[in-house]
Order: C-alpha cells, then structure tokens, then sequence
C-alpha cells in the first residue's frame, strides 16, 4: 500500500453497499481520481460531511501499488476541508444549478482519470470561489467558467478576429464549427448572425471584464448563454444534462 495526499474539489459521490460511497474529485496533482470512502454514509461521520459535492478539501489515499490510479480504486482515509463551498451554493438554486453545470464541465474535460490537469483544476477552485461570493450573478459566472474551461483546453472561442483567416474585427458571423467569429469570406454553413452586445459580452466574460459583463441586457446575456452552450456541445460532442436546469 502506498500513501498520496493532494487537495481537490469533490464533483459527485455514489453509494456503494449500506456504509461506502465512490468519491470523485479533481485533484491538483492527479487530475480526476475516484476513490472509495469507508463509512461516510453514516449519520454521525464527519468524514462524510466533508467529502460533498463542491467541497475543496485536502485528501489522503492508500493505493495498492507505486500508482494512485491504477486496476483498483484506491481508498480515501483522510480528508480535512480547505473551503467549504457547498454551504453557499446549495442553499440559493441559481448558484446550485451553475455549480452543479461547472462541476459536469470539469469531469467532462478531464476524462482521463490520473492525469494532471492542474489548469482546469485552478479554474474550478477560482469558479467555485466567484459562485459562492455571491458577487456575480452565477449564470454569468458559469458562462465565464465555460469559456475558460473551453480555452484551457484547447478550444478558445474567437470574438473579435476571424477564426479562420484571422481577418481583424468586428467580424459579423459566428460559427461553432470554425471556432468563433468569421468573416464573409470564410463563412460556412450554419453561421449565425449574432448581435455585437452579444459577442462583447463573450469577450468580457472570456477576459474577466466583469463590469461590461455586469452591465449587459438580459436579452443580451440570454443570447450570449445560448451560443456558450453551442459551443461547448460541439466541441464536448454532447451537451451537458445540468444545462437545462440553468437559470438566465
């Protein structure tokens, strides 16, 4: 048996038999890691109370082998609380259905379990940390969240020059296929025509320009949101389930 310690956000639990549950959380050094934790679904353990969703927490594993992930789940020993997120989130159903949509994001982009992904990691803390501040509306926060994740990743949204040709914008059309903004030339089937309040919110959101974003009209924010979510779709190949529960 060999024994890890790392710190992590937890992103869902499952029962297991009367007493366990499956842990799983994105880590700082080992990326999404499921574990199994002992007893944690009895009524008097302190130790289940902090392996919660949303719950930023210091971890301790025992793993058979050199390896955290390997053929067997490890076992989750020990855990002590960094910042107890969930106590803001769950309580206010705006902020529960963002959180509940970032954390999705968060296992969807690190599918392999073992790898480091400590950027994504690093956003989900800050993302959680803005939702529960209560300082932004959180269908803003979420959006931001979603954009960032996309551009940790790989795919970062263009909003000003164009995706394709990189002609300078503003740029009318916008496309999920060839990544952002394009121009006329580079047009393709399916682009829409979005308005400009709508790309600069994105473009606020994706910088962290918080006072344009904040300042911006709902029917704006809710047509921002719609194409946010088109996005990420395409390049996630399927939506996320929590989406819908969004509120804008």
């Amino acid at each position: 048996m060999t024994l890890f310690r790392d710190d992590g956000i937890v992103l869902r639990t499952q029962k297991l038999g009367e007493a366990d549950r499956i842990i799983t959380l994105l880590t700082r050094g080992h990326g999404r890691v499921r574990a199994v934790a002992r007893g944690v679904r009895r009524t008097k353990s302190k130790f289940g109370a902090r392996l919660e969703p949303f719950s930023h927490v210091d971890v301790q594993f025992f793993a058979r082998g050199s390896e955290l992930v390997g053929r067997t789940l490890p076992l989750c020993t020990q855990s002590e609380t960094i910042a107890p997120y969930g106590g803001a989130v769950v309580t206010d159903y705006g902020r529960y259905t963002a959180g509940t949509a970032m954390l999705e994001t968060a296992e969807r982009f690190t599918d392999h379990e073992g790898e480091p992904a400590v950027q994504q990691y690093l956003l989900l803390v800050g993302g959680l940390r803005t939702l529960a501040s209560g300082q932004y509306p959180p269908h803003l926060v979420l959006d931001a969240f979603l954009l960032r994740s996309l551009a940790v990743n790989g795919y970062a949204p263009s909003f000003g020059d164009c995706a394709r040709c990189g002609m300078p914008g503003p740029n009318r059309f916008f496309s999920v296929a060839a990544g952002g903004v394009v121009c006329g030339e580079c047009r393709v089937p399916g682009s829409v025509v979005p308005s400009s309040e709508a790309i600069a919110l994105l473009s606020a959101l994706l910088t962290g320009d918080w006072a344009t974003a904040t300042a911006c009209e709902a029917r704006y924010v809710r047509e921002g949101s719609g194409l946010v979510a088109a996005y990420l779709q395409w390049h996630l190949e399927r939506g996320l389930r929590s989406l819908r529960y969004v509120e804008n």
